[in-house]
């Protein structure tokens, strides 16, 4: 039995461009595609993935893997994965957002450390949501959530020279503004509480102008900022259920799938 270059070709690209597709979200996704995952684990589970779930895809084009229209449509795979992937970043940077405005808002800002997915340096309360975001990410199976979607977008989005559509583009651009807003209103309440106790501290100084109020007023900051911080940690699942809703109905969209409730 002879098989022709045409054919094996056919073949390797079967799952080539699958693997391009899976991996370019498990580049970018929450967890995996942190500095702290080895890009080597990083790749078997990629693999393992695409050798699971290829003999079930549709028929791949028959366009020949090496050539400008192969290239275009390993492009589009990568590009539709990676967007994918961001997809879970967004979610968490809006916690973060959130974790840093609060930091500044409570003096807490002062304690910093490394961030392990951007390699900089961010307050200790952006990382404290960080932690409790990629738990709850992991908990309510967000990645097992996600790699079912980029497997099904195989069938509404098959794997082609067309990728995503403007108006998905448009959506992403939007989702955006959506999280900032999201990111604004969850430390809305520790914006205001600061702002009454620092307007606590003008009026103190007005009254007794004798009394060192830059003394003592950090020093009442942090432990106010810890005491706001305790509190509004209860809504912190409600916030991270309604984005995580938002950012499915999107990815929903992106690759053209039917969600529940949307």
């Amino acid at each position: 039995m002879t098989y022709s270059t045409d054919q094996i070709l056919l073949w390797i690209a079967s799952y080539i461009w699958p693997l391009c597709r899976i991996a370019g979200m498990m580049m970018t996704m929450v967890m995996f595609g942190a500095n702290l995952t080895p890009m080597y684990n990083r790749l078997l589970l990629a693999v393992a993935t695409t050798i699971a779930v290829a003999p079930v895809l549709p028929t791949m084009p028959d366009v020949a893997l090496f050539s400008v229209g192969g290239f275009l449509i390993t492009a589009q795979q990568v590009l539709i994965g990676a967007v994918i992937g961001l997809l879970s970043q967004f979610l968490l940077q809006t916690f973060v957002t959130a974790g840093q405005v609060i930091a500044m808002q409570t003096s807490l800002g002062f304690a910093s450390m490394v961030d392990p997915l951007n390699g900089q340096s961010t307050p200790v309360v952006g990382q404290l949501y960080l932690m409790l975001g990629t738990l709850l990410f992991l908990a309510l199976n967000g990645h097992l959530i996600m790699i079912e979607a980029i497997v099904l977008s195989f069938d509404t989005l098959p794997v082609s020279m067309n990728g995503i559509s403007v108006a998905s583009w448009q959506n992403l651009a939007g989702l955006l503004t959506l999280l900032f807003y999201a990111a604004v209103a969850m430390s809305l309440s520790a914006i205001v509480a600061m702002l009454l106790i620092n307007f606590t501290f003008g009026i103190m100084t007005r009254a007794a102008p004798q009394l060192n109020i830059f003394s003592i007023g950090f020093a009442v900051s942090m432990v106010c900022g810890l005491f706001i911080l305790w509190l509004t940690l209860g809504g912190f699942l409600g916030h991270f259920e309604s984005q995580w809703q938002r950012l499915q109905l999107v990815m929903c969209d992106t690759l053209l799938l039917t969600c529940e409730g949307g």
